[in-house]
């Protein structure tokens, strides 16, 4: 059979798929809104940032597989994928340990109230009066989700700082420190909220949790994506220092609109989804990429270790 594979701009290195798979057609995309040659599609390749949902999938009638160059699924419909019976490809390990690094950076960052003084300059203020950080070896960390992230956060977390704790759920490794969530808000200095994107964590930190950490006025920074906290709702307990420091990774285009309106110096960091951005996650992922899409096309088993996930999975 041979295969016509659309893959987004970015994705992969066309020379090397091209040298790797002779006869099988590489077409590179923007989207999968209007791909050209779309009907006869059997595979599509992707990273983070691309929708892949029941609209571009019924462009795609002919698809059977789709290779998420990374390891979140909240830009692609897993469950139209299921029903349609295409297979999903990902890698959700490679990005762990610098995501895990960027949470490293971004609170030892808001302890030292760096965002802060930098924000300020750059409005033409000097704060170092109001600078005034604290080790963070004080702070008690609460991590929410026990993921890839989460775990690996943890780990990286522990040697620096007093204490880590992951909230209390069923579905957690039963080998990791859990607390109560009425426990964790009472104690923790940090919060690291690392839980995936699904229609039931959208929106999942919001008020409520605010009104909760308001009396220990912790630092929370978010390791995943946006939605699953009411930013407006972050940014106002922030002016009321009922949080004393935020920070926010996946800054998309879409939310820029959101960072431009933002007045007044604040312990505040957002960059632009840059967790996973390291030259040997990069390496990594192309190398498993076209390890992936050579298996695919030449119609040999997956690899051991690939995360694989076919109808009804």
């Amino acid at each position: 059979m041979t295969h016509t594979v659309l893959i987004t701009k970015g994705t992969a290195d066309l020379d090397r798929l091209h040298h790797a798979c002779p006869g099988v057609e590489l077409i590179e995309v923007a989207d999968f809104e209007s791909p050209p040659r779309a009907v006869r599609a059997t595979v599509a390749a992707l990273r983070s940032g691309t929708s892949l949902g029941r609209r571009q999938l019924d462009r795609l009638p002919m698809l059977q597989h789709v290779v998420r160059a990374g390891s979140g699924t909240d830009n692609i419909d897993v469950h139209q994928l299921a029903q349609r019976g295409i297979t999903l490809h990902r890698n959700p390990h490679a990005s762990t340990a610098a995501v895990a690094e960027w949470c490293l950076v971004a609170a030892l960052s808001l302890a030292r109230r760096i965002p802060l003084g930098h924000n300020g300059l750059v409005q033409g203020q000097h704060l170092k009066t109001t600078c005034l950080g604290v080790p963070l070896s004080d702070l008690n960390v609460a991590i929410w989700g026990a993921g890839p992230v989460g775990r690996a956060t943890a780990e990286l977390l522990a040697p620096f700082t007093r204490s880590v704790s992951f909230a209390s759920w069923p579905s957690n490794p039963p080998e990791l420190r859990q607390l109560s969530v009425r426990l964790l808000v009472q104690r923790a200095d940090l919060h690291v909220l690392a839980v995936p994107l699904r229609p039931e964590t959208r929106g999942r930190f919001g008020q409520e949790f605010l009104t909760g950490v308001a009396d220990r006025r912790p630092l929370v920074l978010c390791a995943g994506r946006i939605e699953t906290l009411n930013v407006g709702a972050f940014l106002r307990a922030l002016d009321a220092e009922r949080i004393t420091g935020l920070a926010l990774d996946s800054i998309d285009p879409e939310h820029t609109g959101q960072v431009n309106a933002l007045t007044g110096p604040r312990n505040l960091l957002v960059t632009p989804h840059v967790g996973a951005q390291r030259t040997d996650v990069r390496h990594e992922l192309d190398a498993w990429l076209l390890r992936v899409l050579t298996s695919i096309t030449a119609g040999s088993a997956p690899h051991p270790g690939d995360e694989v996930r076919g109808a009804g999975q």
